[in-house]
């Protein structure tokens, strides 16, 4: 059974002159264990996809399931805890609170949500993989641009979701730290069950993924 899928979806915004279609019946799953890639230009609608993906928008048409359950079947109360229990997000805005250290970070999850997280040593291995646990009481402001992403990508993995969507997770990163960050979220997908999306433009993530799909004008479809 597939961990994820989005069937049927079309985005729409604005009325009349002003219409815009996002999103032109898109169909996806995303199977536990596997990693895919959404390639496509920029205004292709990747992030509208991503944004309907992680529950934050409901597309004008079509559904979005997860565990079997549609999102819309899903009270408000239950979406949030779906969003803060089961999906981890990597965004391109790193999101990372400038008054916070790295480690303190860490520790405001641990307060919105308790329990469910990965183990100090769990986080120390990410930590050592992503090459930052040198700089935990380093605050934002003190962080290169690829430190800080890569702070985020560590954050987004602290609660340990079912479901991980990155938005450009390797956009300030080199060569090097790219084929870290795409064996990471390998690993992740293969050995620890995760069904993991991401939505790119880096042509040096395919070598990691199981399924490559291309997004173009809206319409989804899965490359060769």
């Amino acid at each position: 059974m597939s961990s994820f899928t989005i069937k049927h979806v079309d985005q729409i915004f604005g009325s009349g002159t002003a219409q815009v279609q996002a999103l032109h019946d898109v169909n996806f799953e995303a199977d536990a264990g596997t990693l895919s890639l959404i390639m496509g230009p920029s205004g292709s609608g990747k992030s509208t996809f991503l944004t309907i993906a992680g529950g934050l928008l409901t597309p004008t048409a079509g559904t979005v399931t997860l565990n079997g359950i549609s999102y819309t079947e899903r009270s408000k109360k239950e979406r949030d805890a779906l969003r803060l229990d089961a999906i981890g997000f990597v965004l391109q805005a790193y999101h990372l609170l400038p008054y916070l250290t790295v480690a303190d970070q860490f520790r405001l999850v641990d307060k919105v949500k308790p329990s469910g997280n990965l183990s100090p040593e769990a986080l120390e291995d990410v930590l050592q993989t992503l090459g930052i646990q040198a700089l935990t009481n380093k605050y934002p402001g003190e962080l290169s641009g690829g430190q800080q992403q890569r702070v985020a990508i560590a954050r987004a993995l602290y609660p340990d979701p079912a479901i991980i969507l990155a938005d450009e997770p390797t956009a300030a990163l080199d060569s090097a730290r790219v084929a870290v960050v795409g064996a990471l979220f390998k690993t992740l997908a293969t050995k620890h069950n995760k069904a993991v999306v991401i939505v790119t433009h880096d042509l040096r993530l395919r070598e990691f993924a199981d399924r490559t799909y291309q997004m173009e004008d809206g319409r989804l479809s899965e490359a060769s």
